[in-house]
C-alpha cells in the first residue's frame, strides 16, 4: 500500500453501546451497531414499505385477541449475547416485552422476527444477520419477504434447536408461523404490491 492509499484510508471509529444510543436519539435516520461500529439502514422502496405495512396490519388484526403484540420497525431488537442492536421491518413478542436496562425502545425478547428483502442487504438478512438473531433465547421463527417477486422464506426452530427452513413462491400458498400458530395466505401479503415498480 503506498503512503497515499494509508492516507486515504480510513480507520474505523469504536463506539460504546451507550454512545450509539446517545448518537441515535440526536439523529434523523436509523442505525445498526455491532462490534463497536455504527453503520448506517439502507433507505426502503415504495414496495418494502408496502410489505411490511401488510404484514404488520396481518399479524396485529390477527392476533389482537391473544397475549401476543406487534412491532413495526420504530422499535430496535437488542441480542444480549453478541451486542446487536437493529431494527426490524416487523417483530411479535408474546406476553410482557423485555427491554434492554434502562430502554423502552429496545425490546430483547421477539419470538417472530421479519424482514423485507432489499438489493442491498437480502444477502446480509439471510446469513450473517439470521446469525446474530439465533442467540436470542425467545426467537423461534424468521420470515424473509422477497420485495420483486413472490418469494418468502420460512425459517422456523424445531424443539431440538435446529432451523428448518420453507419456500414459498405462489400466491395461493398459506405459510402457518408455527410458534403462535398463525396462518396467513401469501396473497395477503403481496396484496396490492405494484411489480412495475423496481426498487
Amino acid at each position: 500500500m503506498s503512503s497515499r492509499q494509508a492516507t486515504l484510508k480510513k480507520e474505523p471509529i469504536f463506539y460504546t453501546p451507550e454512545e450509539y444510543l446517545v448518537l441515535e436519539e440526536k439523529e434523523d435516520y436509523k442505525s445498526e451497531y455491532f462490534e463497536g461500529e455504527i453503520f448506517a439502514m439502507a433507505g426502503g422502496s415504495v414496495n418494502h414499505s408496502r410489505l411490511a405495512v401488510r404484514i404488520c396490519t396481518i399479524l396485529d388484526f390477527g392476533l389482537e385477541s391473544t397475549a401476543c403484540q406487534v412491532f413495526n420497525s420504530d422499535v430496535k431488537i437488542l441480542v444480549k449475547k453478541n451486542g446487536l442492536y437493529t431494527y426490524p421491518d416487523v417483530m411479535v413478542v408474546c406476553g410482557r416485552p423485555e427491554f434492554a436496562v434502562g430502554r423502552t425502545d429496545t425490546i430483547t425478547n421477539p419470538i417472530v422476527i421479519v424482514e423485507v428483502l432489499s438489493k442491498s442487504t437480502r444477502d446480509y438478512d439471510r446469513t450473517t444477520k439470521f446469525e446474530l438473531y439465533k442467540p436470542i433465547k425467545t426467537f423461534q421463527d424468521y420470515l424473509l419477504i422477497d420485495q420483486e417477486q413472490v418469494h418468502i422464506e420460512y425459517h422456523h426452530k424445531l424443539a431440538n434447536g435446529q432451523w428448518v427452513k420453507r419456500v414459498f413462491d405462489t400466491l395461493e400458498a398459506i405459510i402457518t408461523l408455527e410458534s403462535i400458530g398463525f396462518q396467513i395466505p401469501v396473497s395477503q401479503i403481496y396484496h396490492k404490491v405494484d411489480w412495475s415498480i423496481t426498487p
